[in-house]
């Protein structure tokens, strides 16, 4: 170990801050672990963990026995004896939901009033998890007020979102899925990259509130799965399926289905397979008197999301808008279910003046399926149709990006400074960037 290492301090000894200690300490550094509960600070000065957890035992009575981690109740001399702190504090709910802050002010407090008696630089870490905001709106003001000193002058905040089971926290610690280090400036992670230097993973760089979301979005998809995982596998034995077998070769799948596939922000689902398969199943649970509200709830959700395409069309107080795909999906002309069709035909219901342009789909082509389902849900779509990009845009208020077949080269010469665009595909950052107008994203 290297006597030389950073000495650290840790606020709250539960199971966050419990393992961060015990695992920095075998890593090397002088680590403090700090708590107002004498009892857990007893157990640690007797090369105790004050949790239950695989492995932490060991940990802790090896660091503490070397010399490299010991606890106490006072947060002040912890943190004069240490360049960087976590807050490590629970954040439960309140009975309606919210997220009790309580303890993290507290802790705030506490550490902002040993920074009013330190003279040199200190880094302070939030790990507990918080709503996007929260470092900027309640830990910085907060350790402000208490120690009467300015971030970013003379102690930098940085969050660092921990990804740790319970039962696996110590491996979780040690072989991390990834680590982010969120602050307001690059140069306000300096300490912070050197107690993580020992990382093999993956490292992220980012700010304050993408740290703290990215957080949230990991334990929602968590649940998620393990939700969807559930009812799919209920449905599977009500229907006499191995759902074992088919959760085997499901997951093999690591181009679309364990993948970043369909992850990314955008506009609803469409097309032929997916609503009508989601039906399939939500009407087939129903007859089997199962409640399967996640699988119930998908397409209420995608529902929503055109609502949310129309609402902010809607909202620019403009008539003349020009709707850029009509294809469920770039590349094909298949407008079944097609979420823009859905949306063109909300728009007009609204008042609106929509031309469209979509270079794959033409009505005089349009047979079977395709075509009945058009003229059953927009049987006028024929004289909204044209082949001219540049008419098409020339004439609107609002351009509705909505396809990725459209060419950036051919787009951005047409558009206008008094225009503005919808963009419903997730454009590229670079085609963006060179619109001379207004540019909005559905979500993002």
């Amino acid at each position: 170990m290297d006597t030389k290492a950073r000495s650290v301090s840790v606020f709250g000894m539960g199971y966050v801050g419990s393992v961060t200690a015990a695992c920095l300490a075998h890593k090397g550094f002088r680590v403090i672990g700090v708590d107002i509960s004498p009892a857990k600070v007893e157990m640690i000065e007797a090369g105790r963990s004050p949790v239950v957890e695989a492995q932490l035992d060991k940990l802790v009575a090896d660091s503490h026995q070397a010399g490299y981690l010991h606890a106490t109740t006072d947060a002040r001399a912890a943190v004069l004896r240490s360049e960087i702190s976590f807050a490590c504090v629970g954040t439960p709910s309140h009975r309606n939901g919210k997220i009790d802050i309580a303890q993290i002010e507290h802790v705030c407090r506490e550490i902002g009033r040993g920074l009013a008696s330190k003279d040199s630089y200190h880094t302070i870490v939030l790990r507990s998890t918080v709503l996007p905001g929260t470092t900027q709106s309640v830990v910085i003001p907060a350790l402000e007020g208490a120690s009467n000193k300015r971030a970013g002058a003379d102690f930098a905040v940085c969050y660092n979102p921990e990804f740790m089971r319970e039962g696996t926290a110590v491996s979780d610690f040690f072989e991390p899925p990834y680590t982010i280090l969120g602050a307001e400036s690059p140069e306000h992670l300096t300490t912070l990259r050197e107690v993580y230097g020992w990382v093999s993973s993956q490292v992220f760089e980012t700010s304050l509130s993408v740290a703290e979301m990215v957080k949230y979005v990991s334990n929602a998809f968590h649940a998620l799965k393990v939700s969807f995982a559930n009812e799919i596998g209920t449905l599977a034995k009500h229907l006499g399926v191995d759902s074992e077998a088919v959760t085997r070769i499901f997951t093999s799948d690591t181009r679309l289905n364990i993948s970043p596939a369909y992850l990314a922000p955008g506009f609803a689902f469409g097309g032929s397979c997916l609503p009508k398969d989601l039906r399939a199943l939500e009407h087939r649970a129903k007859e089997l008197d199962l409640r399967l509200p996640l699988l119930e709830s998908i397409m209420l959700s995608n529902d929503k999301h055109i609502e949310r395409a129309a609402d902010a069309i809607l909202h620019t107080n403009k008539k003349k808008v020009a709707l850029l795909g009509l294809s469920f999906k770039a590349g094909t002309d298949d407008l079944r279910e097609s979420p823009q069709v859905r949306l063109s035909k909300r728009l007009i219901g609204e008042g609106c003046q929509v031309r469209i342009w979509d270079p794959c789909v033409s009505l005089g082509h349009l047979v079977g399926s395709n075509r009945q389902f058009i003229d059953h849900v927009i049987p006028h779509i024929g004289s909204l149709l044209s082949t001219s990009l540049a008419e098409v845009v020339e004439s609107a208020e609002v351009v509705i990006i909505g396809t990725r077949s459209v060419e950036k080269s051919e787009l951005i010469p047409l558009l206008r400074p008094d225009q503005i665009v919808i963009d419903l595909v997730n454009l590229e950052k670079s085609a963006r960037l060179d619109m001379n107008t207004s540019y909005q994203g559905l979500c993002w």
